[in-house]
């Protein structure tokens, strides 16, 4: 019996008491991961799907998760948003199949379970780019907001809030998702033009107007949460074995922990609460990106152990750190030590109900930089 709950728990790609959440996200903005480059022809973007999770099987992954909506559109087969401009190189464009049924089908062949991976509220990456006419940002054109070069789409209205939360409904029916995910993009971040610059006096006074008393940084908190509570309960009610988290930005704000320097403050600048989310439950599982150095001024172990800690984490819900793999490479070069530095602390620290951890990005595990590979295989 216990080999056979063992199965289940790689298959579906969600931990349990035998399994660690071993997992990589694969980023589809930019063709970071896949498909490589637009344009490419259905037989190639599948080749390379299942390189993808030829290389997350080889390094003992069983879970990937996979970015479906980068800007507003899909990277499947969708009649709420347009296909993505990454698949073809234009917004509505169909390939010709559906990725992520491949990447369901043939994760599945591979013990491999895939979470639908969402960026709520960023609807383009350049204002400029031509977007279709099924795009969210042409239905809903007064909430789509400019933040520096980005489109950003109004986390305070709630007719985008209810559209976000329809296509993730729309995922869990339709597809043998494992999980659905969200990453840190709630409100943007300031140098992209978020922080109190972000344009939201409109739906801001409109909530005053209706008896609102909010602050406006509690208000934009309020929306984040409120976003995060349906998101939980849409998976709970639409596909009850699969799991809902969120990978926010890795440190909470300035002086918590305490002996971490904080640059960027998470809770007054991007307007996202984790904590709250930890303590009421509304997560099954939270991924901080802690993408620096142990030892450091923002020291992985330091960060980890803050946020399994049951002063923040009461529940005892599973922390999963993500693990910058993408540094062992560019400016930051790291060495692959510190990769593996990074698994055994993961492994180590406490409480840990349930162990895991998440790889940005996929790529450094196929192209087994600097031997990594058989790093993480060995982890």
């Amino acid at each position: 019996m216990k080999k056979l709950l063992l199965l289940l728990a790689l298959c579906a790609g969600i931990s349990s008491a035998h399994a660690e959440f071993r997992a990589a996200w694969v980023a589809s903005v930019f063709n970071i991961n896949f498909p490589s480059r637009p344009g490419l022809d259905p037989a190639a973007q599948q080749r390379e799907i299942i390189a993808i999770l030829e290389a997350a099987r080889k390094a003992r992954l069983n879970a990937l998760l996979v970015q479906v909506r980068p800007e507003g559109d899909a990277l499947y087969a969708s009649k709420l948003e347009p296909w993505s401009r990454f698949l073809t190189g234009r917004q509505g464009g169909s390939p010709g199949y559906d990725p992520l049924q491949v990447f369901i089908v043939e994760g599945r062949k591979r013990g491999i379970g895939i979470h639908a991976w969402l960026n709520p509220y960023r609807a383009a990456t350049s204002a400029s780019d031509a977007r279709d006419l099924q795009h969210i940002s042409k239905r809903m054109g007064v909430y789509a907001k400019r933040a520096g070069r980005l489109l950003w789409m109004d986390p305070g209205a709630p007719a985008v809030q209810d559209h976000v939360v329809n296509v993730a409904r729309d995922l869990l029916r339709r597809y043998d998702l494992a999980g659905l995910h969200i990453d840190d993009y709630f409100y943007p971040y300031p140098e992209s033009g978020g922080g109190d610059a972000f344009p939201d006096a409109d739906t801001y006074g409109a909530y005053q107007r209706a008896g609102g008393a909010l602050s406006r940084a509690d208000w934009r908190r309020s929306n984040v949460n409120t976003l995060v509570r349906r998101l939980h309960d849409a998976v709970k009610q639409e596909k009850p074995g699969a799991v809902f988290g969120v990978s926010p930005f890795g440190i909470y704000t300035k002086g918590q922990p305490a002996d971490v320097k904080a640059g960027l403050d998470q809770y007054h600048q991007l307007y996202a609460d984790p904590v709250k989310w930890l303590r009421e439950g509304w997560v099954d599982y939270l991924a901080p990106q802690l993408y620096w150095r142990d030892g450091g001024p923002q020291s992985f172990t330091a960060l980890l152990r803050w946020w399994r800690s049951p002063q923040v984490n009461p529940r005892g819900i599973p922390i999963y750190p993500g693990i910058a793999l993408d540094r062992l490479g560019g400016s930051h070069n790291w060495p692959v030590s510190e990769i593996a530095n990074q698994l055994r602390i993961e492994q180590k620290i406490g409480p840990r109900r349930e162990g895991g951890f998440i790889f940005y990005h996929i790529k450094p595990v196929q192209q087994n930089q600097k031997g990594v590979l058989s790093v993480i295989a060995k982890s």
